[in-house]
């Protein structure tokens, strides 16, 4: 790339509204690629911009940069990688569902204790910090 059509780091940081530290943790990781002009200053293509709001927009999603990082690795052997993108999407799905039901449960065990407390008082030993939760059941 030609130094002169190239964006310095603070442009494209300007454009995308992306930390410059954020710029440079990309390119650490391989998700975006710059040239270092003669006076050291980082250079990116200008289709670098929408490669960085590309990134957001996926990170908004609930993508990792690691999966951003497989998505743009598809794009640059020149398949197009909205294949991949529903399976990431579908296992975040799949994940979240999970999670949801943790939740649920946890949240009906917190309701039991408090349900179960309100009905009892428990008077503590000069040892105990709180008998109530002295009641809790530790699973392992």
């Amino acid at each position: 790339m030609a130094t002169t059509n190239g964006l310095k780091i603070g442009e494209v940081s300007k454009q995308t509204a992306t930390a410059v530290g954020a710029l440079r943790y990309y390119e650490t990781l391989g998700l975006l690629t710059s040239e270092r002009g003669r006076n050291g200053y980082r250079y990116y293509a200008p289709s670098a911009v929408y490669q960085v709001q590309f990134i957001k927009k996926a990170q908004a999603l609930g993508f990792s940069l690691e999966d951003i990082g497989e998505v743009l690795t598809v794009h640059e052997h020149g398949d197009v990688p909205c294949g991949l993108v529903q399976q990431i999407l579908q296992t975040k799905i799949e994940q979240l569902t999970a999670q949801i039901e943790k939740m649920r449960a946890f949240k009906a065990e917190l309701e039991t204790y408090r349900d179960t407390w309100a009905e009892s008082q428990p008077r503590p030993n000069p040892d105990d910090i709180c008998p109530l939760i002295k009641t809790v059941k530790l699973s392992r």
